[in-house]
């Protein structure tokens, strides 16, 4: 519905969904406990491993660029292919 409103007037409308993501909030917990929270979380990643802020920030950075002048209404899921493969997760390939 944005698309449609806004596309008139030049506004692109694209959406950012990050996956699990290294964040400060995770200087809140322990050594250990970020460890423990990390390797439970990197199992259900097919790239078997948490995102960082700058990964996510350079997805932002091409969508706000010029290079992406054509991209229009696009969800971009920076979430190591969790919604694109989630039995791809090494959880799902250990048997």
């Amino acid at each position: 519905m944005l698309v449609s409103e806004l596309s008139p007037r030049g506004i692109r409308v694209n959406t950012v969904a990050p996956g699990a993501t290294h964040s400060p909030i995770w200087k809140q917990s322990t050594p250990e406990e970020i460890a423990k929270l990390e390797a439970a979380h990197a199992s259900t990643i097919p790239l078997n491993r948490m995102g960082s802020p700058e990964e996510v920030a350079k997805v932002t950075l091409f969508l706000a660029s010029d290079d992406s002048s054509y991209v229009q209404g696009a969800e971009i899921a920076v979430d190591g292919g969790v919604l694109a493969a989630p039995l791809g997760a090494p959880i799902y390939r250990q048997g």
